[in-house]
């Protein structure tokens, strides 16, 4: 077997849902991403032997991967997928790419994902015309009736109930994730995985966008404490304490360890093994436990083995019944924060965070990572990260 080793990664800074992204199509993001981390690293395109890319949303392509890979200019010989397991879709696409390469199948393959949360569509359920008056609701099912379809609201809620945390554990660990968010930007760490994008304005000048725009550094505990819950007066998930919805786009550049050394690339990560597992959907959040626990045993590791723990924060009550759960150290989990503040552009989030952790690991010369996602429809993925 090959060695699938990670060798760039780019992301656009995310974007409010309407906010700074929102003209941007999830083609135009991807297509910036994939373009940005292929033009940085000195990759002629036509050595990419597959790009296989996330995305929930999207409402203008058919396999938005293959049009975004066109948009980006790459040549009609690259051949292009999407794949969709929700909030783990750009996770799932880069094991998926490392499965390619170390079997020898790839050389080089190009994986991410992208959301625009301010393009998605609406759906109408059973139109009586071709284009009805009424748009019924705003997305789809995650299961079948006999489940419920719940809202990932209620799933947090259920998890919190079960875990006994409370509301002031999740807004403790929300404004934990804005300062360690903002301390990473001030400190550089986030400009080495962002690209500025420069976004006309009405009077003709150029606003120049690279930062991630939903960070909240002037928050504290007195204002998340004041802000209502969701879904009842004694809930604990409140708007504060949970993921916002984002426009973004992550691409993330994966060889064999030969062609990293025939390009002149050092390697920032190698990737290992991963693993999927299902669990009920009212509980969806602990799905990152299971998976977890199946991708340890088969590797024979331990949670005390890594140095670095990315939790997908979906909801701050769901991060902390899997921290728990697992036993893990909660000092090695999002050092540089999380989604709750830097935001949740889904399909686009797993290889946001596997930038961030293969950075961290080569900046700190970490031995192991661990990048974990809580799937809608009751899933977990997770997925390991060694020193290159």
């Amino acid at each position: 077997m090959k060695d699938a080793v990670i060798v760039g990664v780019s992301r656009t800074s995310v974007g409010k849902m309407r906010g700074t992204l929102a003209n941007f199509s999830a083609v135009e993001l991807g297509a910036m991403a994939m373009k940005n981390v292929v033009e940085e690293h000195k990759v002629n395109p036509q050595d990419i032997d597959e790009i296989i890319m996330g995305n929930l949303f999207d409402s203008h392509s058919f396999n938005f991967a293959r049009v975004a890979a066109l948009e980006a200019g790459f040549p009609i010989e690259v051949p292009a997928i999407t794949i969709d397991r929700q909030c783990a879709s750009s996770l799932n696409a880069v094991a998926w790419a490392a499965m390619l390469v170390s079997s020898g199948q790839c050389e080089v393959v190009l994986a991410g994902g992208v959301e625009s949360h301010s393009q998605k569509p609406f759906y109408v359920k059973s139109p009586e015309k071709a284009y009805p008056d009424k748009l019924e609701f705003l997305s789809g099912q995650t299961t079948n009736e006999e489940y419920g379809n719940p809202s990932m609201i209620a799933t947090a809620e259920n998890l919190a109930e079960m875990y006994n945390i409370s509301r002031q554990d999740c807004d403790e660990f929300a404004l934990a994730s804005h300062l360690k968010a903002e301390a990473a930007w001030q400190r550089g760490f986030y400009y080495a995985e962002t690209f500025p994008i420069h976004i006309p304005q009405r009077k003709g000048e150029t606003k120049v966008f690279q930062k991630d725009e939903c960070i909240r550094p002037e928050t504290n505990l007195e204002v998340l404490s004041k802000l209502n819950p969701v879904m009842s007066e004694d809930g604990v998930v409140t708007a504060g304490n949970s993921s916002p919805l984002n426009d973004g786009a992550s691409a993330v550049l994966i060889m064999s360890r030969a062609k990293a050394e025939e390009y002149g690339l050092e390697p920032l990560a190698k990737i290992g093994a991963s693993a999927s597992a299902g669990v009920d959907p009212s509980i969806m959040g602990i799905g990152p436990v299971y998976s977890t626990r199946k991708l340890l045993k088969k590797t024979g590791l331990s949670i005390d083995d890594f140095d670095i723990i990315e939790i997908n924060e979906a909801f701050a009550a769901q991060s902390l019944a899997c921290i728990r759960e697992l036993g893990i150290d909660i000092d090695k989990v999002n050092p540089n924060g999380g989604a709750i503040a830097i935001g949740h552009p889904n399909a686009a989030s797993g290889g946001i965070l596997v930038a961030r952790t293969a950075r961290e690991m080569y900046e700190r010369d970490l031995s192991r990572g661990l990048i974990t996602f809580c799937v809608g429809g009751g899933q977990g993925f997770s997925l390991i990260l060694e020193r290159a």
